[in-house]
């Protein structure tokens, strides 16, 4: 799974408190999992990053590749070369980390513990979306193409946004209260 630790000594200060006073803390774990589940499924709706910054747009190949898909391979073109009307309908559609499948926005998990949450993805690729990489970060193909084949942007999906954060202290201090 990737994993992204959020250091904030606030958040820190409030788990301790917590801890001290009830011990085991996993049904407060298990909301705030279910919270930053729902929040980072929205941000593929909304694409925006934590830091509410929207993600880059996808490159002109991933377009192309995304449309071929849909059409077999054969990418309807007009005459002058560009692409016809259907095909722009289809390519102005395509959102940067929604693919056909819709697998990294709808697998996003959680897992507790008596006082941790963690959330993410197991989906092998779901780190090269989070951070991004390099044309030919992770070598080449037996027949010598780059892996990855082009420049990925990092698309932060995963972290917590100011709201995430005081909604989650929101959280803590509701189980504390009597």
């Amino acid at each position: 799974m990737l994993r992204i630790e959020i250091d904030d000594a606030e958040l820190r200060s409030e788990l301790a408190r917590l801890r001290a006073r009830l011990g085991d803390l996993t049904p407060a774990m298990r909301r705030i999992g279910e919270l930053l589940v729902e929040r980072t499924k929205a941000r593929f709706r909304e694409g925006k990053g934590p830091d509410g910054k929207s993600w880059p747009p996808n490159s002109p190949a991933t377009i192309e590749a995304f449309v071929g898909r849909y059409y077999g391979g054969a990418v309807p073109r007009k005459r002058d070369g560009t692409l016809a009307a259907r095909a722009r309908r289809l390519a102005s559609a395509k959102r940067p980390l929604i693919g056909e499948s819709r697998r990294l926005s709808s697998e996003i998990a959680y897992a507790i513990g008596h006082d941790h949450v963690e959330v993410g993805s197991n989906l092998v690729y779901a780190a090269v979306q989070q951070f991004g990489a390099r044309k030919g970060q992770f070598g080449t193909t037996r027949r010598g193409t780059p892996i990855p084949w082009g420049e990925i942007p990092a698309r932060p999906f995963l972290g917590l946004s100011p709201r995430d954060r005081d909604d989650v202290l929101a959280l803590l201090r509701a189980h504390i209260s009597p």
